[in-house]
């Protein structure tokens, strides 16, 4: 008999079927048993009236993994409207040691360090698993857009031979007695990849050695890193945006439509025009001082207040960061030379997407070099590709854990991120 999955019951009704998961939870009622077996679709009620099954339930702590044969009986308070009868209840492995907490809750009540100290149990509590789930549909929304606009998918390097990449602190290692560091980013790989399909994304961890100790940074992450060539400015990079996190949401509705009940989230809808605001004006709005070099996570806060407030958006752009900011291979704003060609998206209240139009001539990035004192050497790989003719470009990079932790409405994002790596955690 082959094993079907919980969601798949209520098409048995009033047959015999095979199910097989995790004892989730057992209710020893004086006349009756219920055995809540849990698997990968969901959750499955089994009722036991026979006393030998009943004893063989009884010592079966919960995470046991089951298998059971019974009978599919309509049942509209049972999970799914059918419940499991007349079963045989067959042990798959010995009893399990129970976790230090209730998997059953509705909520996880352990601690935050607890529940990542034992995340590969934790992470069988409905509502992780159905971050994971949320996470997974939002990575396969990323593909699908790109794909359909002929974007191709590609795999860089995440060890590199210098750290130049940007101001940010980077992992060093031995590599083969050579120094070599962690990539902070696939940031110049994505641009050389423009000089041969024009369009690229990629889907991999990114490497911070930053010693923040916030809910929101992480010291490992996943980007979803997007570039594209023959672009006006970086206007036309916003719109592939704005078009990449629609196709994420739909796929999150479509895929992950249980998990998102699971988790209580209502998607938001993104605008046909996300707004925008020039970096002087977020100023402005967030009641941050003029001469203000970047924005705060209090100032974030307040943009995001004032774009749902003012335009009914969950959604808002801040374009034209100061150059002093931004990377070196940033383009700047032809008209206001002082700031940039490039993009924060924030995400109710939080930075989410940072993108831009880059450099696209080699002579320009010579200049930008000096003008900041950096040598060309380190850089020698990346900007002699220049030379060969690259065209208008640009891209952007979405942090996945970020993206659904904001999403789910997530306090920390370690709540969605399966093995968190930070300032203290290298375990499990």
């Amino acid at each position: 008999m082959q094993r079907i999955l919980s969601d798949q019951l209520t098409r048995h009704t009033g047959g015999t079927v095979r199910i097989a998961g995790w004892v989730h939870r057992r209710r020893l009622l004086k006349s009756v048993a219920f055995l809540i077996v849990r698997d990968a679709a969901g959750l499955a009620q089994v009722v036991v009236t026979d006393p030998a099954v009943r004893a063989e339930i009884e010592a079966l702590p919960e995470e046991t993994v089951v298998e059971v044969v019974a009978t599919v009986a309509a049942n509209p308070a049972a999970p799914a409207g059918v419940e499991l009868t007349d079963p045989t209840v067959r042990p798959l492995g010995p009893p399990a040691v129970p976790p230090p907490f209730d998997l059953y809750r509705p909520t996880l009540t352990a601690s935050l360090p607890t529940q990542l100290d034992h995340a590969p149990v934790a992470l069988r509590h409905p509502s992780r698993s159905a971050a994971v789930r949320v996470s997974a549909a939002a990575v396969a929304g990323f593909r699908a857009t790109l794909d359909a606009r002929r974007f191709v998918e590609i795999h860089t390097p995440k060890v590199v031979a210098s750290s130049t990449e940007s101001g940010a602190n980077v992992f060093a290692l031995d590599w083969f007695g050579r120094p070599a560091y962690l990539a902070q980013s696939p940031q110049f790989y994505k641009q050389l990849m423009v000089g041969v399909v024009e369009r690229v994304y990629e889907v991999g961890p990114v490497f911070r050695a930053e010693p923040h100790d916030t809910v929101r940074h992480l010291a490992q992450y996943t980007s979803l890193d997007a570039e594209l060539g023959f672009i006006t400015d970086h206007r036309d990079v916003m719109a592939v945006l704005r078009d990449t996190l629609a196709g994420m949401l739909d796929t999150v509705v479509d895929m992950a439509g249980a998990a998102l009940a699971t988790l209580g989230v209502t998607p938001p809808q993104v605008p046909a025009q996300i707004p925008q605001v020039h970096f002087t004006e977020a100023l402005r709005i967030a009641g941050a001082p003029a001469d203000e070099p970047d924005l705060a996570p209090a100032h974030e806060r307040a943009l995001g207040e004032w774009a749902r407030r003012e335009h009914g958006s969950d959604f808002v752009f801040v374009t034209g960061y100061p150059m002093a900011k931004r990377p070196f291979y940033t383009h700047p704003d032809p008209a206001r030379p002082d700031y940039s060609n490039g993009f924060d998206l924030l995400f109710r209240g939080l930075e989410l997407v940072t993108g831009g139009q880059r450099l696209h001539r080699h002579a320009d990035y010579l200049t930008a070099l000096a003008a900041r004192g950096e040598p060309v050497e380190p850089y020698a790989g990346y900007v002699d590709a220049f030379r060969h003719g690259m065209p208008p470009h640009g891209g952007f990079a979405i942090g996945l854990e970020r993206f659904v932790a904001r999403l789910t409405g997530t306090p920390n994002i370690r709540e969605v991120t399966l093995f968190p790596r930070d300032l203290h955690r290298l375990t499990p």
